[in-house]
């Protein structure tokens, strides 16, 4: 927040730290919140400042989803964050969601057996509000806004990078910008993912579907109340058995990810590992049995976290 906020004209030479005193300089309350750069009138998503930021050495808590143009930029950012030993974390405060911290014990568990297919949905109302922003009516529309969620869930709870999605429909029924998409991807578990500004109510559904039973979400927290659904299969087939946990509490993502981002601002980390640690396993043509990242462990060295994370996931 600064004194006098507001649009600035500024020439290609003029930096961020000039912005910020253009602005009347940071105010008491002592952040910088909600600074775009734009050039030709299109915003080239945080990556400028994010530079300037990590070259000086201050930690970066920044807005789903990080949209660089370039892949290389992340490994850029990520070797800047690691250089000058600070934290660089995007907020994906749905990791936070207290059942999507259970479905992701109960999938590294291994009780349910063979994963078969998830799907997930994700929708909200906002269509019309979306058409009267120019600002917001633009670009791939609901796909990086609710889509990069559920992208960021399926590598929290299956390690799925959004390199193996494809497209299965699109379509802008009442916006400029896409407000319904659908993406799936082949595999273990197969996933669909469905994303929708067009859902009158707000709502969230996930259906996971596994050789010895299933589990479900309904709702979040922050419209509850939220249900997690576990079902265990009765051989050769009949009603299964079933456990069930309501939640009816205030939203407490953001509170749980900004302790988790003072945790790494004494570590120093960040969440951008995730996505190199998919692109190098490509390039090298091999597919390990088991990949752990800092973030999948929530652990930074010295701790002995990923090393508790392994044996758990593995019983090694």
């Amino acid at each position: 927040e600064v004194d006098k906020p507001g649009t600035l004209l500024l020439s290609a030479t003029d930096r961020v730290h000039q912005a910020v005193s253009f602005a009347g300089g940071v105010s008491p309350r002592g952040s910088l919140r909600n600074i775009a750069v734009l050039r030709n009138g299109r915003e080239e998503r945080r990556v400028d400042l994010l530079r300037f930021l990590l070259s000086h050495k201050k930690h970066i808590l920044v807005e789903k989803p990080l949209l660089v143009s370039e892949p290389e930029q992340i490994s850029e950012l990520e070797q800047l964050a690691r250089a000058a030993g600070v934290a660089c974390y995007t907020a994906y405060n749905h990791r936070f969601e207290p059942h999507f911290a259970r479905m992701k014990r109960l999938i590294d568990s291994g009780e349910l057996g063979r994963l078969y297919r998830c799907r997930m949905f994700y929708g909200n109302g906002t269509a019309r509000d979306v058409r009267n922003s120019p600002w917001r009516d633009q670009g791939a529309g609901v796909l990086p806004d609710l889509g990069s969620h559920l992208l960021d869930t399926a590598l929290f709870w299956f390690g799925r990078s959004p390199r193996d999605f494809r497209v299965i429909s699109c379509h802008r029924f009442e916006t400029a910008a896409f407000d319904h998409v659908v993406v799936g991807a082949e595999g273990e578990p197969a996933l669909e993912l469905e994303m929708t500004l067009l859902s009158w109510r707000n709502h969230f559904t996930c259906d996971l579907l596994a050789e010895r039973g299933s589990a479900h979400i309904e709702s979040l927290c922050k419209w509850g109340p939220t249900l997690f659904t576990r079902r265990w299969r009765k051989l050769p087939s009949g009603r299964p058995d079933d456990e069930a946990v309501t939640l009816v509490q205030p939203d407490p993502t953001w509170a749980l990810e900004y302790e988790h981002f003072k945790q790494l601002c004494g570590t120093g980390g960040s969440n951008i590992d995730n996505d190199l640690l998919a692109a190098s396993i490509r390039s090298m043509g091999i597919e390990p049995d088991l990949a752990i990242t800092a973030e999948d462990a929530r652990s930074y060295k010295p701790a002995r976290g990923h090393w508790r994370h392994f044996e758990e996931r593995t019983g090694a």
